[in-house]
């Protein structure tokens, strides 16, 4: 495991383990058993016993279930490439193992270098893994660049927000939503103010109405509707 980069001397804080499977599962949108397995293995029935599918994603603890954000980036990505055509975790490892063995580049799924060559190289082999044609090949890569845009990077090329998507149909440009550890201990809140999107939907919840929100919060309309869809969806 890559070693914990130190933040003002301090750990890092998109390296501490802080959400639950449960609820990173909920901020993007996976089934529960999906992100477990991507986390902690799946074993699965051969002809000769029960075979071990090897975890996808390296939690900060091992002796803790929790994920850290970077954690939650990478189930962001691999996300994207469930979206079209399923995920097999088999040709994932393989097809990360070979770009990291030809770049020597460590966690690709977090890396800028995702969108360059090593990228190109990992989504060629995965989709040589899987069969693909052109065209499916071409719709992977297209999805996975609308969840690539998603993410905002610092000065290093890392991750450092989450914007999720707030609805199906949401487009790349709606920045609303952010997941941020550095803000409301990493929980989502609204982008511009730093408001929990759960708070609005709690007290829309009791009565409450979206122009008293925004009136209470000074915040747009849009905003608060565009949180409680996120929050109501999740």
């Amino acid at each position: 495991m890559t070693a914990r980069r130190e933040h003002s001397g301090k750990a890092d804080p998109r390296d501490l383990p802080i959400y639950a499977i449960s609820q990173a599962a909920r901020y993007l949108r996976l089934p529960q058993t999906t992100l477990r397995s991507w986390i902690l293995g799946r074993r699965f029935p051969r002809l000769d016993g029960t075979g071990f599918s090897e975890p996808l994603i390296q939690k900060p603890d091992p002796s803790d279930e929790r994920l850290s954000f970077t954690n939650l980036i990478e189930a962001h990505v691999l996300h994207a490439l469930r979206v079209k055509h399923g995920i097999a975790m088999k040709a994932v490892r393989e097809a990360l193992d070979y770009a990291q063995r030809e770049f020597h580049i460590d966690r690709l799924l977090v890396r800028q270098e995702l969108r360059a060559a090593p990228g190109e190289l990992f989504l060629s082999e995965y989709g040589r893994l899987l069969s693909l044609s052109p065209a499916g090949q071409f719709a992977m890569e297209r999805v996975l660049e609308a969840y690539l845009e998603r993410v905002a990077r610092d000065t290093e090329g890392l991750p450092f927000r989450l914007y999720p998507f707030t609805s199906p149909d949401a487009s790349k440009d709606q920045r609303v939503v952010a997941i941020d550890p550095r803000i409301s201990f990493g929980r989502p809140v609204i982008a511009r103010k730093g408001i929990s999107t759960s708070i609005l939907a709690e007290r829309l919840n009791a009565g409450e109405t979206v122009r008293e929100l925004a009136y209470d919060y000074d915040l747009d309309e849009e905003e608060v509707a565009e949180a409680i869809i996120y929050e109501r969806a999740a």
